[in-house]
């Protein structure tokens, strides 16, 4: 099973390990992407800092991010799943998972980013500013740069598995799965079940309650249809809606009734 994560906007600091080793992330076919990303992020942050400010949609009480950006090739390296912080990795906990459950995790948690492309949560990076939905003067719309890149590393990185796609809309648009990929794929959405609306808090609390919940139940469904049977097992409402031909993902809805 591969889970396919959003990054989240906030993140814990660097800390103060050694520093960044582009060659030691995971996905290598990435490799000159990242460079292109990095390169230019640091060249425009180090440059000019209210460019930088208005390219990547931040407020000026965010402008410290900006100086972080600059210091990405010296600062401080941590695991991924350190870094990436707020509402669903909160949920998740990677921490408390027993060992097994955290071998698990490094096995199949892939978080994407504007950044990195996509990186395991045992990668070792440094805390940046930079989402997928940001222009960059020279590269363009970080979506439409990964798109290639990713097409050629993903479908080996998903194997004969389960794919379950948790990412929200701006990272889905840097890889869609397509024909036989796409068939063992799962969208899912969190609906609240009164109103049948997401919202965005407990959607994405809710999506890392799911992660943790498969992790720690050793679940590995190998299909769509195997992970409904696996999630109802778990205590989880599921609706869920086949493809009504080859080659598109599974949706499934997951309803609950509080939001927290």
């Amino acid at each position: 099973m591969l889970v396919l994560l959003p990054p989240s906007e906030g993140k814990a600091s660097s800390g103060r390990g050694a520093p960044l080793k582009p060659e030691s992330l995971s996905l290598p076919g990435l490799a000159d992407a990242r460079a292109a990303v990095l390169d230019e992020l640091v060249d425009l942050c180090a440059a000019d800092e209210d460019k930088a400010r208005e390219v990547l949609g931040l407020s000026e009480g965010l402008r410290g991010e900006i100086a972080k950006n600059v210091d990405l090739r010296t600062a401080g390296a941590r695991p991924a799943g350190e870094i990436y912080t707020g509402v669903l990795y909160d949920a998740l906990d990677l921490a408390s998972l027993d060992t097994a459950a955290k071998k698990r995790a490094a096995r199949s948690l892939l978080v994407f980013s504007g950044l990195w492309g996509a990186v395991r949560v045992t990668d070792r990076i440094p805390s940046y500013r930079c989402s997928m939905g940001v222009r960059l003067p020279g590269l363009g719309a970080l979506g439409a740069h990964w798109r290639a890149p990713m097409a050629a590393v993903l479908p080996e990185a998903a194997g004969n598995g389960l794919v379950l796609d948790l990412r929200s809309s701006a990272y889905a648009a840097a890889w869609k799965p397509r024909g036989e990929v796409a068939g063992r794929t799962a969208t899912v959405r969190v609906l609240h079940a009164p109103t049948r609306k997401v919202v965005s808090h407990f959607n994405k609390a809710t999506k890392g309650r799911i992660v943790r919940s498969l992790l720690s139940a050793s679940a590995a469904p190998g299909t769509p249809a195997e992970l409904v049977d696996a999630l109802r097992r778990l205590g989880y409402e599921v609706e869920a809606e086949a493809p009504g031909q080859a080659g598109r993902a599974w949706s499934l809805d997951v309803l609950v009734d509080e939001i927290h």
